[in-house]
């Protein structure tokens, strides 16, 4: 069957977003990251700042998630955690923009959401350490933590967040149609491979 939705399910500063993106422009579809989170913002009530930083991180259901409600949301009223409200709101987001038609859909857990259409490519982008860790201090900067520290504690909230909601392991092989290491393959080369994916499934 053809693929028209691509989701890409990444290591933190593996390229998985700028792959994303490259693979949208190329195939010339609409691209959902940043939109994403904007809309998952929207329908929440959260600050996009927020549902960035949250919307993939570790759940909770403490007493304090509930200080950074918005005030008037019905979910969370009715005893919804931050996390489980961000979670059906952004399930939600996820359903309908795929309902729209192509794209491409960055991390949220996509793949898990969208398992059963048939129309979908699921991708995991990753790469070593060493690579992972050069990549995020020529990006966003030096910090005080280092960049092994900030890698490992990013892919811990994803891992931790995905297991939650999905029952699965993330980064496990089987939950995703390709895998692809950009240290050893490359931004592009990944780019190709996927787009070259997609393009045979129409020809199929």
């Amino acid at each position: 069957m053809e693929k028209k939705i691509i989701t890409i399910s990444r290591e933190f500063g593996s390229g998985g977003r700028t792959v994303g993106r490259m693979v949208a422009e190329k195939l010339g579809i609409p691209f959902y990251d940043k939109e994403l989170v904007d809309q998952v913002a929207l329908e929440s009530g959260f600050a996009p700042k927020f549902v960035e930083e949250h919307g993939e991180h570790s759940p909770g259901s403490s007493l304090f998630s509930y200080a950074f409600a918005p005030q008037g949301v019905p979910g969370v009223m009715n005893g919804l955690s931050t996390a489980d409200f961000l979670w059906n709101i952004q399930c939600n987001v996820i359903l309908q923009l795929a309902d729209k038609g192509p794209c491409v859909i960055v991390g949220r857990n996509a793949d898990y959401i969208l398992k059963d259409r048939q129309d979908a490519l699921h991708v995991f982008v990753f790469a070593d350490t060493p690579f992972r860790a050069d990549r995020i201090v020529r990006l966003y900067g030096e910090s005080e933590k280092a960049p092994e520290a900030r890698l490992l504690e990013k892919d811990k909230r994803r891992r931790v967040n995905y297991q939650h909601y999905t029952g699965r392991t993330w980064g496990m092989s089987q939950n995703y149609n390709l895998s692809l290491d950009t240290g050893v393959l490359g931004i592009e080369q990944c780019v190709d491979i996927i787009t070259n994916a997609v393009i045979q499934s129409r020809e199929a």
